[in-house]
């Protein structure tokens, strides 16, 4: 079986990917409602969901080439007659780091005004940046396209000295477009982070951010009508609600929920095959080093106030701003009397993901079997088979320093587990909570519902004793299947699992 449409994997020039056949998703009547009108604008976008397309796809709008959009919303609706110069960097592929940023920055404006035949005369890169804004206005008001803006300082967070000298590198090259209001037709600005309206774009206080605004949701990514509409082929050969768990669940409008768009046209590319795409392709270390910092495991109903969504102090990272940002939470509500919103992992690809990258960090297993070992766990509980069980759960804790240990024994315990049967839900029917209290951990198969309750340093008959002392079993003896409740301890001292013991009721 061959893919039914050309997908644009990883092709960001607007014109290859409509001159090439291949399919676009029309994003234009939303880029149209804030094209037309003269600003400076703001959208925060995780990688890989479609940022560098829209910044060509607006370049090739303002310079007129009107016979790329034939058959799109926009086609009749924009006034061709009229061109704009357009100044276009890029930081997604400048070669900062073989170059240097003052380097790499002056590699591409020599670009910019190569493209217009332009003789530069001034020395040093901000003033060249002016140089060319206030020469090719002369022409028309100036278009400024400005790619994944923040990755100078992304990239080097690992590097606090570096990232702060390419903060001052940025912040001076960017203080030129203040004055420049009535040379500029169209400023658009991308990124990953948003510390960039007070640390760096602190003298642009008109610029306005799109990344929360109502009308702009789903500028990028791709919704469920949209799916339907340019993949009805592709979706009749797969499972659409098992292809909406896995890839479905951002937004930042909360009213449309959207496809990653690497994500889902690879899946499509690779024959309806669930993998981890996007996480797979850049997954920064500096990410997973801070939530082991500050032993993080739970990242259900993270609830936190705009200002953390719009945090990012890489001299004090806050690990949710970062999740957030970078894509690894999403919003799921919104609570307008406490003016908090409510995080949650977007779908089964983070949650997977996350969840194995973080198990096998603090596992320090650095030929990341973790995941073997799930898969050996989830069979038990499939074929009802614990001969094993003790043995394999030890296995998950057996690589931990024992410095994480000794800092908060019953959290850290708890965040291992926690993560241990996320992993677990990936493939079966998990959950937590029950109609009178919570349980540490429910297994679903097709035949059974295990009940799992873990204790620390107590044993594995007080472990299950608790079960049918608090009623976790209640909530499930309707559902026609045989029910396990199983009592787990943990030996604090011995660093493992010293017991389980397991009561199987029949079906009720």
């Amino acid at each position: 079986m061959k893919p039914i449409q050309k997908y644009p994997i990883g092709i960001q020039h607007f014109q290859v990917l409509r001159e090439g056949g291949y399919v676009y998703v029309d994003k234009t009547e939303q880029i149209f409602n804030f094209a037309e009108s003269v600003g400076f604008f703001f959208l925060s976008r995780p990688r890989r969901f479609g940022k560098s397309l829209l910044l060509d796809t607006l370049q090739c709008l303002f310079e007129g080439k009107k016979e790329l959009f034939a058959g799109l919303w926009i086609e009749d609706r924009w006034n061709w007659a009229e061109t704009f110069p357009v100044v276009r960097i890029s930081f997604s592929n400048m070669g900062i780091q073989e170059l240097g940023l003052e380097e790499a920055i002056a590699t591409e404006l020599d670009k910019v005004a190569n493209s217009y035949q332009l003789e530069l005369t001034q020395e040093g890169n901000a003033l060249r940046f002016r140089e060319i804004i206030l020469t090719l206005s002369k022409i028309n008001k100036v278009v400024i396209l400005i790619d994944e803006y923040d990755k100078p300082i992304i990239d080097t967070l690992k590097d606090r000295t570096l990232a702060e000298k390419n903060r001052a590198t940025l912040k001076t090259l960017y203080s030129v477009l203040k004055d420049l209001g009535g040379k500029t037709r169209l400023l658009f600005i991308t990124g990953v982070s948003k510390f960039s309206q007070v640390s760096i774009f602190s003298d642009l206080n008109n610029l306005a951010d799109l990344s929360l605004h109502r009308s702009y949701g789903t500028l990028t990514g791709i919704t469920q009508t949209e799916l339907e509409q340019y993949f009805p082929e592709e979706l009749k050969q797969c499972d659409k609600a098992e292809v909406r768990r896995w890839y479905n669940g951002y937004t930042w409008d909360l009213k449309n929920r959207v496809y990653n768009p690497f994500s889902i046209l690879n899946f499509f590319s690779d024959i309806n095959h669930f993998r981890n795409y996007w996480f797979a392709t850049g997954t920064p270390t500096f990410l997973i080093d801070e939530l082991k910092k500050h032993q993080l495991t739970h990242f259900e109903e993270v609830q936190v106030t705009e200002n953390v969504l719009n945090d990012f102090d890489f001299e004090r990272l806050n690990p949710y701003s970062l999740l957030y940002q970078t894509g690894y939470l999403t919003l799921d509500s919104y609570e307008h009397r406490d003016l908090l919103y409510t995080l949650r992992i977007p779908n089964q690809e983070v949650s997977f993901s996350l969840n194995s990258y973080l198990l096998d960090a603090y596992r320090n297993d650095p030929f990341n079997t973790s995941t073997n070992l799930i898969a050996r766990l989830r069979k038990a509980f499939e074929q009802n088979d614990f001969e094993h069980f003790q043995e394999d759960l030890n296995e998950v804790f057996q690589c931990i320093d024992y410095q994480f240990w000794e800092k908060n024994l019953e959290k850290f315990y708890h965040g291992i587990v926690h993560l241990t049967f996320n992993l677990i839900g990936i493939f079966l029917d998990s959950e937590v909570k029950t109609n009178r209290g919570r349980c540490d951990a429910v297994v679903k198969t097709d035949e059974r519902i295990f009940v799992l309750e873990f204790k620390l340093n107590q044993s594995a008959q007080v472990a299950l004793d608790s079960i049918f002392e608090r009623g976790y079993l209640e909530k499930f003896k309707n559902m026609g299947k045989g029910l396990v409740a199983m009592g787990v301890n943990f030996d604090g001292l011995e660093r493992k699992v010293d017991g389980v013991l397991v009561s199987a009721l029949d079906k009720q």
